[in-house]
């Protein structure tokens, strides 16, 4: 459920600043506050005890104001500062800049948990946040939750070569992570933990795999693939959630959506209103922390493993489409290789790739 206010009138861009009025959404465990920017820029938070301040890289028009939402009570703007005063109790926030789009103007956007959870967070100075996203600031109170998808098994084995199957290698480099993340306090949740489906019928296995990612909070989803091609395909990438890029050729989605007639209806739905979501604030805010999160897991698989890097790319991904939690489907190499299908096979450099990505999982949750 949300219920969206407008706080002190509307807000008005005026050169190259804008008078930061914001507005305020109520949703179920965060309370969000938009402020309008005149363009897109840079944004870091840091919480010290009541406040979350945002620092920008442009400065507003001065502004302040009382704010009548769970977990806030006040803000205030000073030139490349945005501050909220925080409710009794709550300690998170984090921030980040949607660019214009839709007809609407590039915005700030900071959320504050208010589950019961946050609400118990002792106030205290949280960890420089690299990526946005806040420290948890004890285990006792809310710990971060993640929830793992090792890509097909069961009845889908997904790619198959000489060297490796797919649904194998998926489930062998999630559990590293698993083990990895769990040992630095982090809840983890997986969609399988042996070779098994959710579902027979392959859009019902997709369904229940995504519906994990809005079972309580849920800090990051992460979908895990094997890539599979011509014999001279080689790389690892990581999507988000969005249409296929221009010059991608057949959609990387349609496989790992089903295959065949399957995964090419439901890919070429997803597609369709993969634009639609360009309008919906709640979804524009879930896709900038999910590319931030696909940026630093890229970032980290090619500086562990020296391997191709094919980048960060957006594809209609239905385990990742769900609007609600940041989220990110990584494609760890092509078993189909001759080079990177043995290497893949291997405990080694599994541990390598699961290594690589709880690194980054950690810098995006900003645990030390």
């Amino acid at each position: 459920m949300r219920l969206f206010l407008l706080v002190s009138g509307l807000t008005v861009l005026l050169g190259t600043s804008a008078v930061a009025a914001p507005r305020v959404g109520t949703h179920t465990g965060f309370t969000r506050v938009v402020f309008a920017l005149p363009k897109t820029t840079t944004a870091s938070v840091k919480v010290s005890g009541q406040t979350a301040t945002v620092n920008l890289g442009l400065s507003l028009s001065a502004e302040r104001g009382a704010l009548n939402a769970l977990g806030i009570t006040g803000y205030a703007v000073t030139g490349r500062t945005v501050t909220l005063t925080l409710a009794k109790g709550h300690g998170q926030a984090k921030a980040s800049v949607l660019p214009a789009a839709g007809g609407q103007p590039a915005r700030l956007v900071i959320d504050v948990p208010t589950g019961a959870a946050a609400a118990r967070v002792p106030a205290r100075p949280a960890a420089s946040p690299a990526a946005g996203v806040p420290r948890p600031v004890s285990r006792q109170a809310a710990r971060p939750r993640v929830v793992l998808d090792p890509g097909h098994g069961g009845n889908d084995s997904g790619m198959a070569s000489a060297w490796v199957r797919e649904a194998d290698v998926n489930l062998a480099v999630s559990l590293m992570v698993r083990q990895e993340l769990v040992k630095r306090g982090v809840d983890v949740v997986m969609t399988r933990s042996s070779d098994r489906h959710l579902h027979a019928d392959k859009r019902k296995d997709l369904d229940l795999r995504s519906r994990l990612a809005t079972t309580g909070t849920v800090s990051a989803f992460v979908s895990i693939h094997t890539n599979a091609s011509g014999p001279g395909a080689q790389g690892i990438e990581t999507f988000y959630f969005g249409q296929p890029l221009a010059g991608q050729g057949r959609s990387t989605a349609v496989f790992e959506n089903g295959g065949g007639a399957v995964g090419e209806a439901l890919t070429r739905s997803l597609t369709n209103s993969a634009q639609g979501m360009l309008g919906d604030l709640l979804a524009q805010a879930k896709l900038s922390f999910s590319r931030q999160l696909a940026q630093q897991v890229q970032s980290n698989l090619i500086r562990a493993t020296g391997a191709v890097s094919r980048g960060v790319r957006t594809d209609a991904f239905y385990v990742i489409s769900n609007p609600t939690t940041p989220a990110v489907l990584i494609e760890l190499g092509f078993g189909s290789h001759p080079v990177e299908g043995p290497k893949l096979a291997q405990p080694a450099y599994q541990q390598r790739l699961a290594g690589a990505i709880t690194k980054a999982l950690l810098a995006f949750l900003n645990i030390k």
